[in-house]
């Protein structure tokens, strides 16, 4: 009878390495054969990631939407003065950095800023309130695995990544014309002689990679570590002590606080990185 009530309980108590696995795991099949994945591995969609990156896009524009529609030229509310607040913030790096056309390019701006910004902010919610509300609806099963920040995953930021490389490739056709841009490629920086081509060629690509790779790479790793930490501290009230329970609440408060401060920098850093690099298409070596 003890053996069966130990069983029961191993089977129901994860350890501290299989709660951090579990969380960290995506929903890549619907029912309890889903199974961990590799971080990249294009033969899975994460459904979890697609589904609150669509969800909190959509949410975002219909805030800006509702801010454009309720704007007035008077005293603006605090919702109106905050949204003004990023539109002007936003409007002022662009114009700095881009030297040309921003009809699209500030508007795009925006929208990543806005866009990010929302999706780190996911990491504020309780790490077990997804399980918790599946268990109470009875779904626990169905979605055994569930993230909830899209830019913990480095398929999402990845993707972002390449379509930032995609509107550098585009803008420096667009700019510089399809045989000004390959001619580019060919003889900057080191010089136009022939020997120096493949040289060139080499410098631009690793130049574009390391631009698309560390782009998705710094947005993932400092969303990623923060929700490991977040983790390592729920943990910390599942000791079932005083002190760990005290414990989990001034750690968790302090790195909540602390957590904002990325959430918004991260996002900034994203959008100010999409201006530079679309920036420098513009622009000539």
């Amino acid at each position: 009878m003890a053996e069966a009530a130990a069983e029961h309980v191993s089977a129901h108590a994860p350890t501290a390495s299989e709660y951090i696995v579990h969380h960290l795991t995506h929903l890549t099949r619907v029912g309890s054969d889903a199974k961990q994945t590799a971080i990249i591995d294009f033969s899975v969609f994460n459904w979890d990631t697609i589904f609150w990156s669509l969800l909190i896009g959509a949410v975002g524009c219909f805030f800006m939407w509702l801010a454009a529609r309720k704007a007035t030229a008077g005293v603006p509310g605090r919702f109106q003065a905050a949204v003004e607040m990023v539109v002007e913030l936003v409007e002022e790096q662009s114009k700095a950095i881009v030297h040309g056309d921003r009809t699209f390019i500030a508007p795009l701006a925006l929208t990543v800023f806005v866009w990010v910004a929302l999706m780190n902010s996911l990491d504020f919610l309780p790490v077990d309130m997804f399980s918790g509300l599946f268990r109470v609806f009875g779904l626990e099963h169905t979605f055994h695995y569930f993230r909830g920040v899209p830019t913990a995953d480095l398929n999402g930021t990845f993707g972002m990544a390449l379509g930032v490389f995609a509107l550098m490739i585009f803008y420096n056709i667009k700019i510089k014309g399809a045989g000004g841009f390959v001619h580019e490629l060919f003889t900057a920086p080191f010089g136009a002689h022939w020997a120096l081509w493949l040289p060139n060629l080499g410098l631009n690509i690793i130049e574009f990679v390391a631009k698309t790779v560390s782009l998705g790479m710094r947005l993932f790793g400092n969303m990623y570590a923060g929700e490991l930490i977040f983790l390592l501290i729920a943990l910390l009230g599942s000791t079932a002590t005083w002190w760990g329970f005290g414990m989990h609440v001034i750690a968790g408060s302090i790195w909540a606080i602390f957590h904002i401060l990325i959430v918004f920098l991260q996002a900034f850093i994203f959008m100010m990185l999409t201006l530079v690099y679309l920036g420098q298409a513009h622009e000539g070596h």
